[in-house]
């Protein structure tokens, strides 16, 4: 016989198993190094590629996406994040590259999300005969207070990382500067002793020969 409709439970799991495809990868970004990704993408879809410089240096790395033909749809030197939104004009394998090649000795970490297509909707409106059950209504409030969660942990997970480097890079400035200054410090208190000693010694030979 025919089967009836799914459960709603069950077609959230289904049509998530659908969803538009996501890549999301903290790397790590040598200085002089080029790093390149590569995306199959089919015309018309529409993509979306964010990235930030979690550590390292200036927080800062080159940026560059190509479509298929070699065009460049987007080029940034020296940013810290940023995001860019394209809708595919052909089918074909884009690229996008990070670059640390202007950096001589600085090693970096970059996080990128690259988004292709939209996530469908949880119950497609067509061959619906109905509107949304309240169970339908409440599954679909769920999973978009989800994605807005799951989208929030992630900056405030790059944020913690990136405040953390931070901190550490200065932690570690303060401890050489500190250990700079007390070299200093020994260095003009030994030369100030060396020079008394040398003053009074003098003193004392010139009142030597005076007296004599």
């Amino acid at each position: 016989g025919s089967r009836g409709p799914l459960p709603p439970l069950l077609l959230v799991w289904a049509l998530a198993a659908c969803a538009a495809r996501a890549s999301e990868i903290t790397f790590e970004l040598p200085d002089n190094a080029k790093q390149c990704f590569y995306e199959e993408i089919a015309q018309g879809t529409k993509c979306t590629l964010e990235f930030q410089v979690i550590t390292g240096g200036h927080y800062d790395v080159d940026c560059r996406l190509e479509d298929p033909d070699g065009v460049v749809l987007y080029k940034e030197m020296k940013k810290q994040y940023d995001s860019f939104t394209f809708t595919a004009s052909r089918n074909g394998t884009y690229k996008f590259c990070f670059s640390n090649e202007f950096s001589t000795f600085t090693h970096k970490t970059v996080y990128f999300d690259f988004q292709v297509g939209e996530d469908p909707p949880l119950f497609p409106s067509e061959n619906r005969v109905t509107a949304l059950t309240q169970m339908e209504s409440a599954c679909v409030s769920i999973h978009e207070a989800l994605k807005s969660v799951i989208d929030y942990q992630t900056h405030f997970r790059l944020r913690e990382a990136q405040g953390r480097s931070r901190a550490e890079d200065l932690n570690t400035r303060v401890a050489y500067w500190s250990i700079g200054e007390a070299i200093i410090l020994l260095v003009v208190s030994i030369g100030q002793v060396f020079l008394l000693k040398s003053f009074f010694s003098d003193k004392r030979t010139t009142t030597t020969r005076v007296g004599s």
